[in-house]
């Protein structure tokens, strides 16, 4: 069986949107794992409680969450989830304790390091019955592989794992926008 990851939620950039920020929020199922990615600044929980009501899940039911890098818009509504353990970039946090992560979460689940946007970056890769799914936080920001990022850390690291992600990848959830086919 196979993994799935669904977008609970599309975000928007500061750019497009007025000045407001928030990511886009995955959700991925993986047998026993119910997981969120970046769960965002949100303009309210609800929006994201109800969207897992309609998943016919719960905040409860999240076990996992993960982060793409530590970016407020990225990470804010984490306390939403007290149960779920966390990885990010440095590796697994489980209440106040930590280890460090070999980059698999399950069998259809795993991390990648996508430096450049900050230096803390990663990817989840999730095989699906579609194809390979990177969700890749703002490695890229949407369907938009030209856009020149100006929160960027390091531009040459950023291109390199442009290339990365677009050559593991069959589709790409990006940062800040709908999934779309490499």
């Amino acid at each position: 069986m196979m993994a799935e990851a669904k977008i609970v939620f599309e975000g928007y950039t500061s750019i497009d949107a007025n000045g407001r920020s928030c990511s886009t929020v995955t959700l991925v199922r993986d047998e026993e794992i119910a997981m969120i990615i970046d769960p965002g600044t949100l303009p309210d929980q609800k929006v994201l409680i109800d969207a897992l009501k309609n998943e016919g899940l719960s905040i409860d039911d999240i076990n996992i969450v993960g982060l793409t890098h530590s970016h407020m818009d990225h990470f804010r509504n984490i306390g939403m989830f007290p149960k779920a353990k966390v990885i990010d970039y440095w590796g697994w946090w489980i209440n106040d304790f930590w280890k460090k992560s070999d980059g698999n979460i399950s069998e259809n689940i795993s991390i990648i390091k996508t430096p450049g946007h900050t230096k803390d970056s990663i990817t989840f890769l999730v095989k699906t019955e579609r194809g390979k799914v990177a969700i890749c936080g703002d490695v890229l920001w949407k369907n938009d592989l030209l856009h020149k990022d100006p929160f960027a850390e390091d531009l040459k690291e950023l291109d390199k794992s442009r290339k990365k992600v677009l050559e593991i990848a069959d589709y790409i959830i990006p940062g800040h926008g709908k999934m779309f086919k490499t």
